[in-house]
């Protein structure tokens, strides 16, 4: 059967040359193909009209506070968009600050707003730097005391163990705080940050805020002299998740990480005492209850400088949770394209306006983040629409 087909396809294809030659003379003035040419052809075809276009690359860097927030948002929005490929690297917020300077990033991630002397060497490169929160989260401390699961830390305890002035964990006051905890005459290890952080920032302004001594002796920023260092009672990590990987393998350590690595990691987290005097826990309810409690104020997203990082931290309520922060988004308005191409400009606004609306949603943040207040995100909306496409 498959032979008589063909034959009967050359047939026609022959008598339909044959007569199209007829109509202009008696010499044909088309070149006969055969059947394999044409299926030849054919295939091509089929082949052209399949191929994709090659997916738009978008870069961020920075924060490791927002990393499981990031990497959600991420995966849900190449799922709906293929075309789109995000990629994320950490480093925290001042190697953020710095690949975005260099234009080794597309977004730059830093949790406290980014200092006037930076913001003028954004501005010297001759683009306009548009800085604007994109969620909030917690910093806690976290603690591997065997046999321990609850700790509650007072201000001033909570100061005095990260100044190196409280030694051993059986101290008299850790153990007044904590009557039924077993706790052993070991001596504290504290594991902090070894590179520039934003979750160090949050951390070293809150101890600033409630310890006169901290803030004076200390200080707060994204990189500080730690005192337990001297005293050959600290351990430095790289990121968050390095400070995690130390104390879980280090007995009787206690560190300051944000809120996800503690429940992605399971760790005991202590209750802390807040402004009113209450030992609250880290949850979204307590979160909530901080953000809901303060009056933020976000500048406009040309001026992202002059926003304070301690405006939500320390939050008055019974309910509130101390240490609260925003982690904010750096990207450039592009002016004449000098940032980015027509087509990742686009792909970013996309990105963007879909992280401040739809991944502001409960069923697409992850564990340990609260979304923005709606007038914080439409902020952040506004700054979206600055971004220039060509």
């Amino acid at each position: 059967m498959k032979r008589v087909f063909t034959l009967m396809i050359v047939g026609v294809l022959l008598f339909a040359v044959a007569s199209s030659g007829c109509i202009g003379g008696n010499t044909p003035t088309q070149t006969v193909k055969t059947v394999t040419q044409i299926q030849k052809e054919t295939v091509t075809q089929k082949e052209t009209v399949t191929v994709t276009a090659k997916p738009v690359v978008i870069r961020t860097t920075g924060a490791t506070f927002p990393m499981y927030q990031i990497q959600k948002w991420i995966e849900i929005y190449q799922k709906l968009n293929p075309n789109v490929k995000i990629e994320y690297e950490g480093g925290g917020s001042g190697h953020g600050q710095e690949a975005f300077l260099k234009g080794l990033t597309d977004i730059g991630r830093t949790d406290p707003p980014v200092k006037e002397s930076t913001w003028k060497k954004f501005l010297a490169t001759g683009d306009q730097p548009l800085q604007f929160p994109e969620v909030v989260g917690a910093v806690v401390v976290a603690f591997n005391i065997p046999g321990v699961k609850e700790l509650k830390l007072s201000r001033e305890v909570l100061a005095d163990i990260f100044l190196g002035k409280i030694e051993y964990w059986d101290d008299e006051r850790i153990k007044a705080l904590n009557p039924n905890a077993n706790l052993p005459h070991e001596k504290i290890i504290v594991v902090h940050r070894s590179d520039s952080s934003g979750t160090t920032a949050i951390f070293t302004t809150y101890l600033s805020l409630i310890s006169k001594e901290w803030a004076e002796k200390v200080g707060a920023g994204k990189v500080v002299n730690w005192p337990v260092d001297k005293m050959g009672r600290g351990l430095a990590g790289k990121g968050n998740p390095g400070v995690v990987a130390i104390l879980k393998q280090t007995k009787y350590s206690i560190a300051y990480t944000e809120l996800s690595y503690a429940i992605n990691e399971n760790l005991p987290v202590a209750a802390l005492e807040n402004k009113a005097g209450k030992y609250v826990k880290p949850t979204e309810e307590t979160i909530k209850a901080a953000v809901a409690n303060v009056k933020a104020y976000i500048p406009d997203p040309t001026e992202g400088y002059k926003e304070d990082l301690k405006q939500l931290l320390d939050a008055p309520g019974e309910n509130s949770y101390p240490i609260v922060a925003f982690t904010h988004l750096l990207v450039w308005q592009n002016k004449n394209g000098k940032h980015y191409s027509p087509e990742k400009a686009k792909a970013i606004k996309a990105f963007l306006k879909w992280v401040l609306t739809e991944g502001q949603k409960p069923e697409n943040l992850a564990p340990g983040y609260v979304g923005l207040p709606k007038e914080v995100a439409e902020i952040g909306l506004k700054a979206v629409e600055m971004i220039q496409e060509g």
